[in-house]
């Protein structure tokens, strides 16, 4: 049986500018509620626990600094002390300290959520996976949305949040849900 006691809770993205409607239609409307109780769990608990904050590179970008998409969801706002990352690009690794904090505290397991699955969720717990983290994806504590291919075919949100999942899954993390991680 796998401990948590030092997991870090890693919430990716969680910000206002998923609200824009560009965006299309989005599985998993609980995922918010369902990243507000394991921040709540992991805050009760004592436990690590990072904020991610994208930030857009063009002042076009619905994340970018200073505009009302940088901000997070009322339901993933840090608290003061909590720690955020901010990031520019698809994984809350690259250009940020984030790995060396995690190694700093000693802490080799990650449990992510947030937003979207399928771009920096699944960058992100792909290089956990390969830095050596033992990952975890709390599959209904993340979403994603409808997207069209480069041929003209459609894919759900559905189909896509169940595909990026798929292909993490025993390869790059272990998925599981918001019930198991609270259980922890």
């Amino acid at each position: 049986m796998h401990t948590f006691a030092n997991a870090a809770l890693v919430i990716i993205d969680v910000q206002q500018g998923f609200l824009d409607p560009r965006w299309g239609r989005r599985n998993h409307p609980q995922a918010e509620q369902n990243i507000a109780a394991l921040l709540a769990a992991w805050r009760k608990a004592g436990r690590p626990l990072f904020h991610v904050q994208h930030g857009s590179r063009s002042d076009k970008g619905a994340f970018h600094p200073g505009t009302p998409g940088h901000a997070f969801k009322p339901e993933a706002q840090p608290l003061p002390g909590e720690i955020v990352i901010p990031k520019d690009v698809n994984s809350a690794f690259i250009g940020t300290d984030l790995e060396a904090r995690l190694r700093a505290g000693g802490i080799e397991t990650v449990v992510l959520c947030g937003l979207t699955t399928d771009h920096c969720v699944s960058t992100t717990a792909r290089m956990a996976g390969n830095l050596g983290f033992q990952t975890f994806l709390v599959e209904d504590a993340c979403a994603t949305h409808e997207r069209t291919g480069p041929d003209g075919t459609w894919f759900s949100a559905e189909q896509m949040h169940a595909t990026a999942v798929a292909s993490l899954h025993g390869e790059f993390a272990t998925v599981t849900s918001t019930a198991a991680m609270q259980g922890e």
